[in-house]
């Protein structure tokens, strides 16, 4: 390596590893696929546009150490019968007002929602729809990788913090208000999630399991201000 590339190269960044284990739960756990939603005093349930009940996909507590958001809960959930890709609308170069649940034509709103609690606490029934297992979040250092001439990419796979690992190249957004959206999570193209028998069949998914976003690689970029427990987009990349 030149001297101009080690200047050029970013440095490792911590990062957290998070791993489905195998052995169904059986009661409220913070970090989970599926479970017990914890959510904030006053916060509902979210429901997509088309009024059911989104599923929880996954929720965690993030890290201290994660500049801008440790400390703070985050779930993720997404409507079973609306399987698709977000779409970003902005007005002069921003994300348009309240973007998490403005219109993503051909719908009149969002299918998903993802949220940052401050002091949650469970939910009294769990989620219907996907088999309830733990997420163990484990520490590791996420080395930059060359992607193309200029850009570098981070480990591809589901974790918080860390370097992203674009699939088409890096993209940025700004809130309504003129701040940037800071990277937070990601998670792998095609990652599946397990249903409980009997669960409805997700459109372009399998009998036996529901998928994010289409099954795009998901990027979660989040406010550091936090206007509104919401005010994340998903980036999808295929």
């Amino acid at each position: 390596m030149t001297r101009d590339e080690a200047i050029s190269q970013p440095a490792p960044v911590p990062a957290y590893r998070a791993v489905v284990g195998d052995e169904p739960l059986t009661g409220p756990v913070r970090n989970s696929v599926g479970g017990w939603p914890y959510l904030d005093a006053g916060q509902e349930w979210p429901q997509c546009f088309c009024g059911l009940d989104l599923v929880l996909y996954f929720q965690f507590d993030i890290p201290a150490d994660v500049e801008f958001f440790g400390g703070t809960h985050l779930l993720v959930f997404h409507c079973r019968a609306h399987n698709d890709a977000a779409s970003p609308e902005l007005r002069d170069g921003r994300l348009v007002p309240r973007y998490w649940q403005a219109p993503q034509p051909p719908y009149p709103g969002t299918f998903w929602r993802i949220l940052l609690q401050d002091n949650p606490s469970p939910t009294d029934r769990p989620e219907p729809h996907l088999q309830p297992r733990p997420l163990t979040l484990t520490p590791f250092t996420d080395h930059p990788l060359p992607w193309g001439d200029e850009e570098f990419v981070g480990a591809q796979e589901f974790k918080v913090g860390g370097i992203p690992s674009w699939a088409q190249g890096p993209e940025s957004y700004r809130c309504a208000c003129g701040a940037d959206l800071v990277y937070l999570c990601q998670v792998p193209e095609d990652m599946p999630f397990t249903t409980r028998p009997g669960s409805p069949e997700q459109p372009y998914g399998s009998t036996d399991e529901y998928c994010l976003f289409l099954g795009n690689e998901v990027y979660l970029l989040a406010y550091p201000a936090r206007c509104h427990p919401a005010a994340t987009w998903p980036v999808n990349q295929k």
